[in-house]
């Protein structure tokens, strides 16, 4: 279910991708015996021509498209075309990040992983099963592809397993130290803002209306 309703931010962004990837196949040099730019051989008989030091200049030049493309478009990586977990993180929160950027460097390996900033002025709780941006600040969220959410030390364990690190959290999935770790993960959701040096969950709700330009009476009627 949570498949299906992928975040449109990311079909735009995978067509920012297309158009910075012709913009990088365009710069690419000119194949010595080749002799084209950014432009393949049409005939079948300039294929049957080509030597194999040609098709390895095609191989790595394919190559060099797509590390272009992800330098001018690195946010390709946040949107795996087939996650099995998407994690909802605070992108304003230095702690919060370490493990985030961590997690994203070992998941280009996997593509697993969909990643999405709810502190993103793009955040829309209507692609994320409702999930709006006050409760998700209030404790980690993450979403299954089948559309099962799953939060505190479970999330951290369902997204580390997405890895290859599920050793890490393996522990917490037996009593009683499935209730002690989400109990230690209480304190640190509850206290975070104020641990990382950062205003009240409530001015930042009111911060973040204005800077969307949203003016509402009840934060429940605001779409945040």
């Amino acid at each position: 279910m949570a498949a299906r309703g992928a975040p449109a931010l990311c079909i735009g962004r995978h067509a920012m991708s297309l158009k910075s990837t012709s913009r990088a196949f365009a710069s690419l040099p000119t194949s010595p015996r080749i002799g084209f730019r950014g432009t393949a051989p049409t005939s079948s008989n300039s294929f049957r021509k080509l030597a194999p030091r040609d098709v390895a200049w095609g191989v790595r030049a394919a190559s060099t498209v797509e590390k272009l493309a992800l330098k001018m478009d690195p946010e390709r990586e946040e949107c795996p075309e087939k996650w099995t977990i998407k994690m909802l993180y605070d992108g304003d929160c230095p702690l919060c990040m370490r493990e985030v950027n961590m997690l994203r460097e070992r998941n280009k390996q996997y593509g697993t992983i969909k990643f999405v900033d709810i502190s993103s002025a793009d955040y829309s709780p209507e692609d994320n099963l409702g999930l709006d941006y006050q409760t998700v600040m209030g404790r980690i969220h993450a979403i299954l592809a089948d559309g099962t959410v799953v939060t505190d030390v479970e999330a951290f364990r369902r997204l580390y397993e997405q890895v290859g690190l599920g050793w890490v959290y393996a522990i917490t999935k037996y009593e009683p130290i499935a209730s002690v770790a989400d109990a230690v993960y209480g304190v640190w959701a509850k206290y975070r803002l104020q641990l990382t040096g950062r205003p009240p969950l409530d001015e930042i709700m009111e911060l973040r209306r204005k800077d969307q330009g949203e003016m509402c009476d009840d934060s429940s009627k605001c779409k945040m």
